[in-house]
């Protein structure tokens, strides 16, 4: 179960940079104009699918090898002693769930009642931050000792 997870994960991963960047797009295209539904609804399907990720990757830090396990069995320094373990034990989870935020942020202030530049902008911000942290924190396969391939599984 644990390895169908990781590939969800790895899969989701994908479908979450893609409806970023089309959100992200999609509000620098429009940033002088109104606010419309279809802004409304990406964010939405983008915070949905960046909470089904969070799911299926608290399952994996809980259960999995490189997670609390990896904590409790060689102690918290250890773990933050290796960068390899460090990385997916701390780093990765930590920089995901900032980002996670920052998606719930520029949902929840595309319901405010504010001008449709105004919400342009801020979503810029919050969608912009979240990029670029999932950007850093995603295991890449050309990032030495701590990369996976592109598609794994496939």
């Amino acid at each position: 179960m644990y390895q169908g997870m990781l590939h969800l994960h790895s899969v989701l991963r994908w479908i979450i940079l893609i409806l970023l960047l089309v959100a992200f797009y999609k509000n620098f295209a429009d940033r002088k104009g109104e606010f419309t539904i279809s802004h409304k609804k990406i964010g939405l399907i983008l915070m949905i699918c960046a909470d089904t990720m969070l799911l299926v990757g608290l399952y994996q830090w809980f259960t999995g090898p490189l997670g609390l396990k990896n904590i409790q069995a060689g102690g918290f320094k250890e773990t933050m002693s290796n960068s390899y373990y460090r990385f997916f034990a701390i780093e990765h989870t930590t920089g995901m769930l900032l980002a996670i935020i920052f998606i719930h942020l520029a949902y929840s202030f595309c319901k405010k009642d504010v001008p449709g530049p105004q919400k342009h902008k801020r979503l810029l911000l919050y969608y912009g931050l979240a990029l670029l942290i999932i950007l850093i924190s995603v295991p890449w396969p050309f990032r030495q000792i701590i990369g996976r391939p592109w598609f794994p599984g496939l």
